[in-house]
Parts: structure tokens; sequence; C-alpha cells
């Protein structure tokens, strides 16, 4: 019996019954789609907080922070899986590749040191730390080594220490010993084997408990998937960042949307020019040139002056109601000539 894949199989059963599939992965998406919005609005230096993202936001959020992680992640995984079968396919047959002779020392030795530094990584700050995703991953890769060596270790343990029935029913077909080989019928007491001697019995190691198994591979979880989360978490706020920063180094092209208030909303930011409409009697009475919008959610639009930069841009949250509106335009960069602003 495989003890490692008995207990995987229970572990998966006691965290189905405690956790919904469906909800643990509705929570994770939630988790990294608040960090991709976080860190892409940080960016403008606003508080991603106060801009009422729902549920549904978030969730389409996290697609862009794990494309990336989950591909990598799962041709990682296939390739591993691939492999160990063909691995163990050979070890089945009573194949010993030579090679495990020394992989085996191999991973347990990256194993633990990966994984040294991962762990020392979560306490302190090393050089581990200065890498996108690198300390998670090396906890996360380091774990896996290790429990994977071990793996090895028992099913090659097992193997050797298996009695060899084929070999003793090939040698003797009819299930009989041979003349020179079977017991005095008088000869009770050297005919009977004495099973407490190591001499006359093969010592084989007895099976471990089911609630080790399922501890340790719980153990194993947990570690590779607080790594994964972490790494998956790191890989969301640079996302983030590199998204915002990809909208800025394009704002020239994105459509000019001028904005109308009843009142003067006091705009000062660099490039953004006010104009008072129709003397005071119109129903918007002002207008604003020179905004991009980024987003609109829940009640508020969110707007940068199209000469936003990292040193001393602002971003304006406007609250989305009847005293404003927003009328789109072609983005400067396709208009002939200054950009030209004209009256209401």
């Amino acid at each position: 019996m495989n003890e490692g894949a008995g207990g995987l199989g229970r572990l998966g059963t006691v965290v189905g019954a405690i956790a919904a599939p469906t909800s643990l992965v509705t929570a994770l998406l939630y988790y990294f789609g608040y960090y991709h919005a976080y860190w892409f609005f940080a960016y403008f230096r606003v508080n991603s907080t106060v801009l009422g993202f729902g549920t549904a936001d978030y969730l389409m959020r996290s697609l862009d922070a794990l494309w990336v992680p989950m591909t990598v992640t799962a041709t990682a995984g296939l390739l591993a899986f691939w492999g160990h079968d063909l691995l163990r396919h050979r070890l089945a047959t009573g194949m010993r590749p030579p090679v495990l002779r020394y992989a085996i020392p191999t991973l347990t030795g990256l194993g633990f040191l990966l994984a040294l530094g991962g762990l020392w990584s979560t306490f302190t700050t090393t050089f581990l730390n200065h890498r996108l995703a690198l300390a998670p991953l090396s906890l996360s890769v380091g774990v896996t080594l290790l429990a994977y060596a071990l793996h090895l270790r028992r099913t090659i343990a097992a193997n050797a220490t298996a009695p060899d029935d084929h070999a003793d029913n090939q040698s003797n077909p009819d299930g009989h010993n041979d003349d020179s080989t079977a017991p005095s019928d008088t000869d009770d007491t050297d005919s009977t084997p004495n099973s407490g001697s190591p001499d006359t019995a093969t010592a084989r190691p007895a099976a471990r408990p089911e609630w080790a198994a399922l501890a340790e591979w719980a153990v194993v979880f947990v570690l590779v998937g607080l790594g994964l989360v972490w790494a998956a978490n790191d890989y969301a706020a640079s996302v983030g960042v590199t998204r915002a920063q990809r909208f800025v180094a394009g704002l020239a092209n994105y459509p000019s949307a001028v904005l109308y208030s009843e009142r003067s909303l006091s705009i000062s930011a660099p490039g953004v020019r006010e104009t008072r409409c129709g003397g005071g009697k119109a129903a918007y009475g002002y207008r604003y040139d020179g905004l991009a919008l980024i987003l609109q959610s829940g009640n508020q639009y969110v707007l940068v002056p199209y000469r936003w930069t990292r040193a001393d841009g602002v971003a304006l949250v406007i609250p989305r109601n009847d005293s404003v509106r927003l009328e789109f335009g072609p983005p400067p960069s396709s208009l002939p000539g200054p950009a030209q602003h004209p009256a209401c």
C-alpha cells in the first residue's frame, strides 16, 4: 500500500469536508484581486478602499494577477507528474535507475537549503527578498523536494523488503519443495521456523499509522501552499504597479474626458483648464479639460491629468451624481496641432 498516496487522499477528503472548494477558490481570487487593485491605485496615490470595489471587480482583476503564476505552476506540475509516473513504473518492474544513487541525496540537500532560505526570509530580510517572489518560491520548492526525496526513499525501502513471491513460485511451479529441502515428518522441531529470530525471518518495518501520514502531508501542504500564496501575492502587487506604469505611458492615446460640473471644483492640477460656461446660467456652469478617466467604480470617477507624472501628479476622485457629467472625445495625440480647449 502506498502510504503517501493514501495520506494525501485522506487529507483531500478532510480539507474538502471543512472548506468547500468553490468557496476557497473564490476567497483566493478575491485576495489576489484586492492586492492587484490596491497597488495599481497606490501608484496614483489613491487608496483603493475608497472606490467601492465589489466582489466582481476583484475577481476580474485577479485573472490578470494569476495568469502567469497559474500557467507556470500547472506546466511544472504536469512535467513533474509525468516524470514521477515514468520513475514509478521502472521501480515497480524492479529496475532501479543508477541516477537515483545521486539524485536522492542531491534532492535532499538542495531541498533543505531552499526550504531553510525561504523560512529564514519570512523572519528577516535576506538577499532572496530583493527578487520578485524568490523567497516564497524557495520555500515551496524546497519543501516539495524534501517531501519527494523522502517519498523515493520509502518507496525503494518498501520494494527492497517486500517478499519475492513471484520468484518463489517460479523456482517451485507446483508449490512444493523438492526432496532435498523437504522437512522430515519426524523432525518437528527443525521444521518449525522461529518467527522471532532475525536469522530465519526477514525483518520488515512496521507500517506507519494513518494519522502520521495525514499529519505529514498536512504540514507539507500548508508550507507549500503558503509559499505559493506568498509568491502570487508579490506577483499580483508587481502586476498592479506595472499596469499603472503602462497606463501612464499611454495616457496621450486615451480618450479625453471633459468634466462638467454645476459648481466650481477648484481643480488646479497641471494641464487642467477650468472654463466657466453660459455666464453662470448653464445647467453645468463649469467645464474641465485635460483629463483622462482611469475607471468608474461604484459611485466614484477616478481621473488623472494628461500631464500626470509620478513626481507631482495628482489623481481626482469625483463622486458620481447628477451634479457632474462626463463627455468623451478624441485623445490629444489624434488632434492636429496643439490641443484646443473649445468654449462651452
